[in-house]
């Protein structure tokens, strides 16, 4: 699958670019394409050391929506209004939001927009025609970025399209050591975006690094 990250410059989008990149194409969007370019060099220079096969470039966050079937929105929930405003062509596309609303006060709270989540608010910013579904949503950066650890996570999927969360789920479940999980329809949407702040009041609490989520 070709997969275009926008934002994917950040944490998040690099990270996730790295894992993605053995077994799909990743194109890494910025708003400054020469910042696409340099993550994408960094990427495949991490992947391949490994002895793994990347396939990896860098764009600007529109040739990433325009060369994709895929397109993630690793942007931070500030800027999700102006990003998308600023960018076309997600009809028929399939977006896959990984933004959670949040702040840090004396700690970390959830601050959901009116509509509920951000995934439902990208909804109402994204033309009709767009598929999306919401996932990554509780995995940190660095567990991302950490390629010689063996992952043991679960990513909740949410998404009112069937086929559209299949096509997700396994996307997800093509990353090594992480499970896919249905969460349920887009309005579930907002009880996956909260665990990340409570993920980490509880890494912050107990003094512990990157905690993550798992079904058993």
């Amino acid at each position: 699958m070709k997969i275009g990250i926008v934002g994917g410059t950040g944490d998040i989008g690099e990270g996730i670019a790295m894992r993605l990149s053995p077994n799909h194409d990743v194109v890494i969007g910025s708003r400054e394409e020469e910042k696409a370019v340099e993550s994408s060099d960094v990427c495949y220079a991490t992947v391949t050391k490994l002895g793994l096969p990347c396939s990896v470039s860098g764009y600007s966050n529109q040739d990433a929506i325009d060369r994709s079937d895929i397109v993630i929105l690793a942007i931070p929930f500030r800027h999700v209004e102006p990003t998308l405003a600023s960018l076309h062509g997600f009809e028929n596309k399939l977006v896959i939001s990984p933004v959670n609303p949040m702040e840090k006060r004396d700690f970390f709270v959830y601050t959901p927009p009116p509509e509920g989540s951000a995934a439902l608010l990208i909804k109402r910013l994204l033309p009709q025609e767009t598929r999306l579904c919401s996932a990554f949503n509780t995995v940190a950066a660095n567990k991302w970025k950490a390629l010689n650890e063996t992952l043991d996570l679960a990513v909740p999927v949410c998404g009112d399209d069937s086929l559209s969360k299949a096509t997700v789920l396994d996307l997800v479940r093509s990353i090594p050591g992480v499970k896919a999980y249905d969460a349920g329809p887009l309005a579930v949407s907002s009880m996956v975006e909260c665990l990340t702040p409570l993920l980490l009041n509880i890494a912050r609490f107990n003094k512990m690094k990157d905690v993550g989520v798992q079904f058993r």
